[in-house]
């Protein structure tokens, strides 16, 4: 039982990160941003490659976040200086980056299980003894989310964070403040892609493993755990939204895993999200609903 629990703990932190940049695009930008499905892998494959160069793991964390970001700026390019639809311009990169992805890794399924990760290196084995490995991880996983967390909570205090929020609210008032609406949404997708890499980064870290395919999917993990964290602490005051979004996360893994435990195989995963996802979908618009009758 206790091996079930790490296990949801650490899935759930791990795609909190990522559904935190789903948050900025979605209840925020108000953006169906599909090329988080390739920034996801994206920031995999340029971990991999690093750590396999020799580079310290720690800053394998901060060029995933950049070269995510680097993505998102493209995604938000195409959609405001050429035109091209929203959901269209996600579509686009996300297409382009399963290409990108496979000639930064060099191929399709890159291990390295036998160099030291941001879990497994001479401090951390210092630190924490052999014996608590299962812990050791979650506890540098709460850490990770808690920072960026933190720095995302104090952003959105800044006058771009209001700005960000004013663009999925009424770009009318960001307009009227002589502010270049554009390049406000293309902050927000470079912040949120830039999370999506960093938690591939970390995915594969954890895991010791790259996969192309890693990323499929992934935008629809992210949206589920937003639906289920926004809507269970709606009417919740003191919990942030950024808080809500973490816990959803781990929420939706621990039904996951309970779908598993039940008797379906781990090759269904993919069916237990799609399941999953239409049923918030379907619950969340009967109770709006109800709420507006």
């Amino acid at each position: 039982m206790m091996s079930i629990i790490l296990g949801v703990l650490e899935e759930g932190l791990v795609y909190a990160i990522m559904a935190l940049g789903v948050y900025i695009t979605y209840k925020i930008l108000d953006f169906p941003d599909l090329s988080v499905d390739g920034t996801f892998p994206l920031g995999g494959a340029v971990t991999v490659t690093l750590i396999l160069a020799g580079i310290n793991p720690l800053a394998t964390l901060f060029i995933a976040f950049a070269i995510g970001a680097l993505a998102g700026c493209i995604t938000g390019f195409i959609h405001v200086k050429l035109k091209v639809r929203d959901l269209l311009s996600g579509i686009i990169v996300m297409t382009a980056l399963y290409s990108v992805n496979l000639r930064v890794a060099g191929k399709a399924n890159v291990p390295f299980f036998n160099v030291s990760t941001i879990f497994e290196n001479s401090l951390i084995n210092k630190l924490f003894p052999a014996s608590l490995n299962g812990v050791t991880v979650v506890v540098i996983l709460a850490v990770i989310v808690f920072v960026v967390k933190f720095i995302l909570d104090q952003y959105l205090k800044t006058r771009s964070g209001y700005l960000l929020r004013a663009v999925g609210d009424n770009e009318t008032l960001v307009t009227s403040l002589a502010k270049d609406r554009g390049m406000v949404k293309i902050v927000g997708l470079a912040i949120a892609n830039g999370l999506a890499a960093l938690a591939g980064s970390v995915y594969c870290q954890q895991k010791g493993f790259f996969e192309i395919s890693m990323g499929t999917g992934t935008i629809v993990i992210g949206l589920a755990n937003v639906i289920i964290g926004t809507k269970l602490f709606k009417r919740i005051g003191f919990v942030k939204s950024t808080t809500a979004v973490i816990i959803g996360s781990i929420i939706y893994k621990a039904c996951v895993s309970f779908a598993i435990f039940l008797g379906m195989e781990a090759s269904d995963l993919k069916l237990i999200t799609s399941v999953l996802f239409l049923a918030i979908l379907v619950l969340s618009n009967g109770r709006e609903k109800k709420v507006k009758a």
